[in-house]
């Protein structure tokens, strides 16, 4: 089949139309014989049309559906406008005779190309409206225009108007045509003003051409997945060097992961975005736009695609495996790592990579999406101190894209213990001793360490944290058992757990029945007993034993054989004792007891008192005895004589018989609750999992016995000591659990209890101190259920608490009321709780009862509720806590915020180290920097007398100040004239630094007095240096008196002997400095140990706990003594001068005038102290501590007045000085004349 070009030349173009028609109108197809060639014409059309414009060219244009060849486009120059009319088609020079290339047909879809321009004139809303007139004139003109001028373009097919936007007039349209260059496209548009109405005021400068279906955009790979490089192409067939990516609306940026190359030919255009390690993130919407630019039209190229990014599931056979590396099973299997993706992937490789200290390596090997790890375990790379170290294996996966999958394993190596267990005894021990048993681990890296003991088919877990001491250099933990009990006897099991891993060893300990020495029942504990007269002793045991004991009564260490009874539940062992030497003052005996393995415990001694027959005044059952003597009997039940219950009872000869003096003999149900405790909690198995059955019979057994304990200290005590044994057991926080313990301690803080506990608190370990320490422990030890601390309340106590979390972010903040509506709150910064341990517990327990019970301040009362905060925490020494407390009492004055210090003399005491009072109306805040029980202890409204006392103390110290400044100015102005033989050297130096220490001593004072008054809290460390810096510089102004009195009576009783003035000065500063340092570090040295250094409320010297007060009082009384003796000798001798005497009249005038000081000062400073010691004295009258304020704060002025300006030669040298300077100042106006 062929297509032939026929040229057909008219003269006369009327024949054009004519001949179109003729064509069009021929029967096709038609066969014909040609040359002898059978030919078929299918088709005749008309392609191209060339019309004579007079000369020898020709304008020649393509009929309908024919185009010019695309090689010759660029080559083509239309035809004058002004040749053809709007409505034909665009023609193009030609050189006559024309040879072609001709019009083909247009078998190419036309490029549709969105335009735009603007027109410069106001929207309508008419053009909004299809139906309009407007918009349709518009459409009919602009169409008419644009088919005009594009019809130039190769392959034009048409023009249309598709819409107007707002923007003055933005008219929006399609141009159809074949592939047109930028310039083509540029001409055509210069021509549309010439076709439209000059009314339409179309702006030449705004044409815009968009092109969105001539790109091709390709992407690679086709399918996408997570982590692959991903290459999106755009090419176009035109020459556009700027060119610009979107994802979605956003414009991509050439960087990570990002990149964008683009290479520009005469012909084409070419970019290329790569996305490296894409991710379900990128997936979307993605555009190239090219773009080329005049100043009148702008040309587009642009292209969409959508991409989706699939994700890729990456599998691992396992995650995190623990491997005991030492176990046989393990040695020879080994362990297979694998990890796998979803799908499978062309050119997919795999790799493993190790990283740990412990270095096992393995095989790897690849199968389709899957690589696989087979580790060669060796117990020899997994030695005892790496086990429990974690090996990370890598498996990376890489695709030929580059894409990059990798998953960690995580291989814990445990390593099973070798764990030995030894005994610090043989394989059995008696009750009553100790043992230790040590379990050691070859593997330190343990998690925990259990201590079991198994009997029989029970097994108990020892639950004891002060018994058991855990280390981790080298593994090892010992159970020290201090008291052995039959509960302990059984096989021990020591296990260390590491993850999943338990390896144990066992040890077997027989436990032999032995009494212990406290359940031992003695009879008589003390006793008289007559000479030559058998006196019966006893000692008793439970009869609950099978056990045959050797027992032995030793007296004076003596041993005899004794009988044995059965009385009641008890075995009774009996020897009558004779005593034949009457002069012994007292005898203790005891029984022993010997148990199969020759172990042996004693009972406590019963003391004996031997006296003579003669004066025994008692005799009865009970025993024999002197008038006055004291017999002490063990208790016994009182519905079971034959029964002994816990306790003793005291007797007293008075009147020929035995009266009752004490009974601490404990009521049998609390006896029984005293013994149970210490059968439970003292040996510590499973005490935590008995506690709350026993506080709850504690709880219902102390309310029971109500009565009883209201008149019995003993009772009280007892149940004191049981809340003491049991406030160490870590206790579930459940709310019947702590009401029980808080309820029993509201039962003996009940006000029917005040006069017990009176008693109990003169004991030596005050009980209401431990009270308060056991609620304290039991809060503290307190675990957490649910991650909660309950809320619970009784009558007089309420307790309240949190869990600290790990991003906590709140204050701790609790509020509590008493029925008395006294409120306390407790206020713990949001910053300070973050300085804690995850899972630790604050707990606050409000006391408003037992706060009245603590021994008190003879000055303060506690005037408010008390309040406990404990925190499970190892926390630093400082934690900041902020009370604030209504007061009880508003008309009490001068607040202390104190705490209870459990170690203050022994005993315990209020303290107010660490805490600052700030007082609000009728409340107190306190701020302290630790954590224990807190109050307030407030004192009595302060007398108009004792403000009177501060007045004269502070102005008298201020007089006293200035005129001690003064004193020092005055000495140095006048020193020369003063000092010029050595008796006046020696007084002016004594003067001088007597002047000198008592100005730094009332410098101390004031400060330290000023802070107290003000309620401020001082440093004990602040406290402590301007106490010795007082106590040091007091002493040294009478140890400079002493100085001053002895160069007196050296001079004047010594008089034929001299000393060198460096001698006098030696002495004189030895005693004025040295001795006082002495007795101030001696005087430290002694009391600080205890504690009791300084007052509790001033900083001064203690009076009341060690006497240092007297450190300061015998020196200065001693001192003033001596000065008036030698005073008294110094007066005699002056009135009485010896023959001989070689003092001239300086020196005479000079001991005059020392005398007279000595006479004046010593008389002031001993008076002052001696009204201070009056002070002291209880109920003292007010005169003298008036007295003692007045002459004590005007030390000062009277050293400056008698001591200095009464002195005449100090007189004379500054009126000399005063009358020279007058003449050099004449001097010097005369010549300056």
């Amino acid at each position: 089949e062929y297509t032939v070009d026929i040229e057909v030349s008219l003269m006369d173009s009327s024949f054009l139309e004519p001949i179109k028609e003729y064509f069009k109108n021929l029967m096709l197809p038609v066969s014909t014989n040609i040359s002898n060639v059978e030919m078929t014409v299918s088709n005749i059309n008309v392609t191209t049309v060339c019309l004579s414009n007079g000369e020898n060219n020709s304008c020649c244009s393509c009929e309908n559906g024919y185009a010019w060849p695309s090689a010759v486009c660029s080559d083509l120059i239309p035809c004058p406008s002004v040749s053809l009319a709007p409505d034909m088609p665009c023609g193009y020079m030609k050189e006559m005779p024309f040879y072609g290339p001709y019009c083909e047909p247009q078998a190419e879809e036309p490029i549709v190309m969105t335009m735009s321009v603007r027109l410069d004139t106001d929207f309508s809303d008419d053009l909004n409206d299809t139906s309009s007139e407007l918009y349709k004139k518009y459409k009919a003109d602009l169409e008419k225009a644009f088919n005009a001028s594009y019809r130039c373009l190769p392959g034009f097919v048409s023009a249309t108007v598709i819409g107007f936007r707002p923007g003055s007039v933005l008219v929006n349209y399609q141009v159809k045509a074949g592939t047109a260059s930028f310039d083509q496209i540029a001409n055509s548009n210069k021509n549309v003003p010439l076709y439209l109405n000059a009314l339409y005021q179309l702006n030449q400068d705004t044409f815009i051409t968009e092109i969105t279906d001539q790109t091709n955009f390709t992407v690679s790979p086709v399918d996408i997945f997570e982590g692959l490089t991903v290459s999106l192409n755009c090419e176009i067939n035109a020459a556009l060097e700027n060119v610009t990516w979107y994802h979605f609306d956003r414009i991509i940026s050439v960087r990570f992961p990002y990149s964008v190359e683009r290479r520009v030919s005469r012909s084409t255009s070419k970019s290329t975005l790569r996305i490296f390690n894409i991710t379900t993130k990128d997936s979307g919407s993605y555009s190239c736009i090219f773009t080329k630019s005049n100043q009148s039209h702008t040309l587009i190229y642009k292209a969409t695609k959508t991409i989706a990014v699939s994700p890729i599931h990456f599998t691992t056979n396992v995650n995190d495996v623990y491997v005991t590396c030492n176990s046989p099973e393990m040695q020879t299997n080994g362990l297979l790592l694998s990890c796998c993706i979803d799908r499978h992937l062309p050119s997919l490789t795999g790799d493993w990579k190790v990283n740990g200290a412990i270095y096992i390596t393995g095989v790897s090997s690849f199968s389709e999406n899957c690589t696989e790890y087979k580790l060669n375990i060796n117990e020899s790379l997994c030695p005892p101190e790496k086990s429990g170290t974690v090996t990370t294996y890598t498996c990376e996966l890489q695709t030929g894209h580059g894409a990059r999958y990798s998953q960690n394993i995580s291989v814990t190596y445990l390593r099973r213990a070798h764990v030995t267990i030894t005994s610090s005894i043989n394989s059995s021990v008696s009750e009553g001793y100790e043992f230790n048993l040590t379990c050691e681990s070859d593997v330190s890296n343990y998690d925990s360490i259990s201590w079991k003991i198994q009997s029989g088919n029970n097994t108990k877990t020892v639950d004891c944290v002060a018994c058991i001491k855990n280390s981790k250099f080298p593994a090892t933990s010992v159970l020290r058992v201090e008291t052995a009990t039959q509960d302990w006897s059984g096989t021990y099991i020591c296990t260390f757990s590491q993850k999943y891993l338990e390896s144990s060893a066992n040890v077997t300990v027989d436990i032999i029945p032995l009494p212990l020495k406290q359940d031992i029942l003695i009879d008589p504990i003390v006793a008289p007993i007559q000479c030559k007269v058998q006196q019966a002793l006893e000692c008793c045991i439970s009869a609950n034993t099978m056990e045959d004991y050797t027992v032995r009564f030793v007296v004076h260490q003596n041993e005899f054989h004794v009988g044995k009874k059965r009385k009641g539940n008890l075995f009774c062992y009996m020897y009558n004792y004779t005593e034949r030497e009457c002069s012994k003052e007292e005898l203790m005996a005891y029984c022993k007891f010997i148990n199969r393995i020759g172990q042996k415990v004693n009972s406590r001694s019963i003391r004996l008192h031997p006296i003579p027959g003669r004066e025994v005044s008692c005799s009865d059952s009970f025993g024999i005895g002197i008038e006055g003597a004291v017999l002490i009997k063990p208790c016994r039940e009182l519905n079971n004589p034959d029964n002994f219950t816990q306790g003793k009872k005291i007797y007293k000869c008075s009147n020929k018989s035995w009266k009752l003096e004490r009974n601490d003999c404990l009521s049998v149900p609390i006896s029984n609750l005293l013994t149970s405790a210490k059968v439970t909690f003292m040996s510590f198995l499973e005490a935590k999992a008995n506690l709350p059955n026993y506080l709850a019979e504690l709880k219902e057994k102390t309310e029971k016995e109500q009565s009883t304990i209201d008149n019995s200290p003993a009772n009280l005590g007892a149940i004191v000591t049981i809340l003491h044994t049991v406030s160490s057991i870590p206790a579930n926080a459940e709310e019947p659990t702590i009401k029980n313990f808080l309820s029993t301690v509201d039962f003996i803080v009940a006000d029917s209890t005040t006069a017990v506990w009176e008693d109990l608190n003169k004991e030596e370990e005050q009980k209401s101190s431990l009270l308060l320490r056991s609620v304290e422990n039991f809060s503290l030890h307190l675990q957490p259920v649910n991650n909660t601390i309950p809320s619970v309340s009784v009558n007089t106590l309420q307790l309240q608490g949190i869990v600290v979390t790990e991003n906590i972010t709140t204050d701790y903040n609790k509020s509590f009321q008493s029925t008395e509506n006294l409120t306390v709150n407790v206020l713990i910064g949001e910053m300070e709780i973050q300085t804690l341990t995850p899972n630790s517990t604050i707990v606050s327990v409000m006391y408003s009862k037992l706060g009245r019970i603590l021994p008190q301040n003879k000055t303060g009362y506690v005037n408010g509720l008390l309040v406990t905060t404990t925190v499970s925490s190892n926390r630093s020494e400082q934690f900041d806590v902020n009370m604030t407390f209504a007061k009880k009492n508003l008309s009490l004055k001068k607040p202390h915020c104190v705490f209870w210090n459990f170690t203050l003399n022994h005993s315990g005491g209020w303290d107010t180290y660490g805490c600052t009072p700030t007082e609000i109306e009728d409340h107190v805040i306190c701020s302290c920097n630790h954590l224990t029980s807190f109050s307030i202890l407030m004192s009595p409204d302060i007398s108009s007398q004792t403000i009177i006392e501060d007045y004269i103390t502070y102005i008298g110290l201020a007089i006293s100040i200035l005129s001690l400044v003064a004193c020092i100015i005055v000495e140095s102005l006048v020193w020369k004239y003063v000092t010029n033989n050595t008796t006046s050297y020696m007084r002016h130096v004594c003067i001088l630094n007597i002047a000198i220490s008592l100005l730094t001593a009332d410098i101390w004072f004031i400060v330290t007095a000023s802070i107290n008054d003000q309620n401020q809290q001082m440093s004990r460390g602040i406290c402590f240096v301007a106490t010795f810096f007082i106590h040091l510089f007091y002493l040294c102004v009478f140890f400079w008196m002493l100085s001053l009195g002895l160069m007196l009576f050296y001079r004047l009783v010594f008089i034929f002997h001299n000393t060198s003035k460096t001698a006098q000065k030696a002495v004189a500063f030895w005693l004025g400095y040295g001795c006082p340092f002495v007795i101030a570090v001696i005087t430290i040295a002694v009391t600080l140990p205890r504690n009791n250094y300084t007052r509790k409320d001033v900083c001064w010297l203690n009076w009341k706990d060690s006497k240092a007060l007297l450190a300061f009082i015998i020196p200065a009384l001693i001192i003033v003594a001596m000065n008036l003796f030698i005073t008294a000798v110094v007066i005699i001798k002056i009135l009485r001068p010896t023959i001989g005497d070689r003092s001239n009249r300086q020196e005479r005038n000079s001991l005059v005038q020392i005398g007279k000081s000595v006479a004046i000062l010593t008389p002031l400073l001993g008076l002052t102290w001696g009204f201070g010691l009056a002070t002291v004295i209880k109920k003292s009258h007010r005169a003298f501590h008036i007295l003692f304020a007045l002459l004590n704060a005007l030390q000062g002025l009277f050293i400056l007045v008698f001591g200095t300006l009464w002195d005449k030669k100090i007189q004379e040298a500054l009126l000399k000085r005063n009358s020279t300077s007058k003449w050099s100042s004449q001097q010097t106006k005369v010549r300056s004349l």
